[in-house]
C-alpha cells in the first residue's frame, strides 16, 4: 500500500481490553492508532501502548464527543474510525489502499456485518448499517450524543466491503452495553427537555420487537435472531424507565439531584429519588 496517503486508526474504548487485544495487531497496516480511553477500569490502556498506540484519558461525556477529541489527535490526512469489536477483513484493507488515493471522495461509507450472540445476523442485526468510517480529517466531524453520526463536507463514497462487528458475543455484553447506552440517550433526552411519555415503557418495546422480527425479517435468523429482537425490546422499555426517572430526579421538588456525569457510576444524590434509578432493571 505504498504510496497512499497515511491513514490513523480512531478508537474510543471504555473496558476494552479484550477486544483491543483481537483488534489492534489486525491494523498493523494503517500509520497510527490513536485510542481515547473513558476511564476504563480493566487493562485497555495497558494493552493499548503495547501495541504501540498513542493513548489519552478523557472522561465519556458523549460518544460524539470522544470520536471529536480522537479526531483532533490525528496527525494523518484519512482517517478510519472504528469500534474495539470491530474487525477489518483483508479485502477491505485492500480496498482501502486503492480508493483514498483520488481526490473525488470526502468520505466513504463502510457496511457493517454483525455477529451477535456467537452468530451471523443476516436481517434482525447491523446488516443495513452503512456508517461513514473512513474519512478526511479536515472534512468531517461528529455530531450527536448517542447515536452519533459523521457530517462530512464533500462527497461521500462507498466501499464494497465491510468490518465484521462482533456487538453482543454473549448476554453479558449485551446487558452490559444496554445499561451504559440507555444511561447516555436518558440523559440526552432529560438535557434536550424532552420529557418522558406516559406510553413509552408500554409502546416502545413491541415497536422496536416488530421492526426487527417482522419488518427486518428477523424472523428468518433462527433462535438467537429471535432472542435479540425480544432482548432489543427489553432494553427500550429499560431507556423508557430510566427517562422517567431521570426527568423526576431533576425535575421533582423532593429532590434536585444532578444527572450523574458517568453512566457507569451513579451519583448518590440520584439515588434518593429512585433506588434503582441507574440499573437496567
Amino acid at each position: 500500500m505504498s504510496g497512499r496517503p497515511t491513514i490513523t486508526a480512531a478508537i474510543i474504548a471504555l473496558n476494552e481490553a479484550g477486544n483491543l487485544a483481537e483488534l489492534l495487531p489486525r491494523l498493523d497496516w494503517v500509520d497510527e492508532v490513536v485510542v481515547v480511553d473513558g476511564g476504563s477500569r480493566d487493562r485497555t490502556r495497558e494493552v493499548a501502548r503495547a501495541h504501540g498506540c498513542r493513548v489519552l484519558v478523557r472522561e465519556l461525556e458523549s460518544f460524539a464527543a470522544q470520536r471529536n477529541y480522537a479526531l483532533a489527535l490525528a496527525r494523518s490526512p484519512w482517517v478510519l474510525s472504528i469500534d474495539a469489536d470491530e474487525r477489518p477483513t483483508p479485502r477491505l484493507v485492500e480496498e482501502i489502499g486503492r480508493r483514498i488515493g483520488g481526490d473525488r471522495y470526502a468520505a466513504f461509507r463502510i457496511g457493517i456485518r454483525s455477529r451477535i450472540f456467537g452468530r451471523r445476523m443476516r436481517w434482525s442485526g447491523t446488516q443495513d448499517d452503512l456508517p461513514v468510517r473512513l474519512f478526511r480529517r479536515e472534512s468531517a466531524r461528529w455530531m450527536g450524543d448517542v447515536h452519533e453520526v459523521l457530517r462530512v463536507a464533500g462527497r461521500v463514497g462507498r466501499l464494497r466491503c465491510g468490518l465484521e462487528h462482533n456487538t453482543h458475543p454473549d448476554l453479558d455484553a449485551f446487558f452490559s452495553k444496554v445499561h451504559r447506552y440507555t444511561a447516555l440517550e436518558a440523559r440526552a433526552r432529560v438535557a434536550a427537555g424532552r420529557a418522558p411519555r406516559p406510553l413509552d415503557p408500554w409502546l416502545a418495546p413491541p415497536r422496536e420487537v416488530f421492526r426487527r422480527l417482522i419488518w427486518k425479517l428477523g424472523i428468518l435468523d433462527g433462535p438467537h435472531g429471535w432472542a435479540f429482537c425480544l432482548l432489543s425490546g427489553l432494553s427500550e422499555w429499560v431507556l423508557a424507565e430510566r427517562h422517567r426517572r431521570y426527568w423526576n430526579a431533576t425535575g421533582s421538588k423532593r429532590c434536585q439531584a444532578p444527572l450523574p456525569e458517568r453512566p457507569d457510576q451513579p451519583s448518590v444524590g440520584a439515588r434518593c429519588c429512585a433506588q434503582r434509578c441507574l440499573t437496567p432493571f
